[in-house]
């Protein structure tokens, strides 16, 4: 064996190596709920479905896009804003946005007993707003705390109105798929 060569079985024990450590370091890239990334924009457009995926899409389709915010209307009306950005901002945690990066798309967080991007339309017992800064969270304790109550849907300010607001069902409906809306079924 010459100098400064190495036999091939050593060549490949080191690559395999290498392969496995890349494999096992790898995790999915998410969007990140709640999150923004403030900077490196260079295009927006309204999203007129209100749907975080809608962004995440453009991205994919655009060679300069590396993230994205993603911003829920304001007010009732208004539209969802998606920002594409040339860069990959830090994360800034920010209740308005959905962000990620080229790649990841947008996966739903699962919490039992939640159906994000759910509404179930009809049967409704009654609805009220809620008061700024409650979530879903509230909307379900209403819901358990009524004993008519069967199901929920909470829907993000700038949905329904200004203000997010609570539906609280007598009877399950079907779910449907839509953005800006957070159901459960509680009985």
């Amino acid at each position: 064996m010459g100098k400064g060569r190495l036999p091939g079985a050593v060549v490949a024990s080191v690559v395999a190596c290498v392969t496995l450590a890349l494999a096992l370091a790898w995790t999915p890239v998410r969007a990140q709920t709640a999150f923004d990334r403030p900077g490196g924009d260079y295009f927006s457009t309204p999203v007129a479905s209100g749907d975080p995926a809608d962004c995440a899409l453009l991205c994919e389709r655009d060679r300069r896009c590396h993230s994205w915010s993603f911003s829920y209307p304001d007010v009732e009306g208004g539209s969802a804003v998606c920002w594409l950005k040339n860069t990959v901002p830090p994360r800034v945690p920010e209740n308005c946005c959905i962000s990620g990066v080229r790649g990841a798309g947008v996966i739903e967080p699962r919490i039992e007993g939640v159906e994000t991007s759910i509404d179930r339309p009809g049967g409704d017992l009654r609805s009220f707003e809620l008061k700024v800064g409650e979530g879903e969270e509230a909307c379900k304790a209403a819901c358990t705390a009524d004993n008519k109550c069967r199901a929920f849907t909470y829907a993000r300010p700038g949905y329904t109105g200004r203000e997010a607001r609570c539906f609280l069902k007598k009877e399950i409906k079907p779910p449907r798929r839509k953005a800006g809306f957070t159901s459960g079924v509680v009985r």
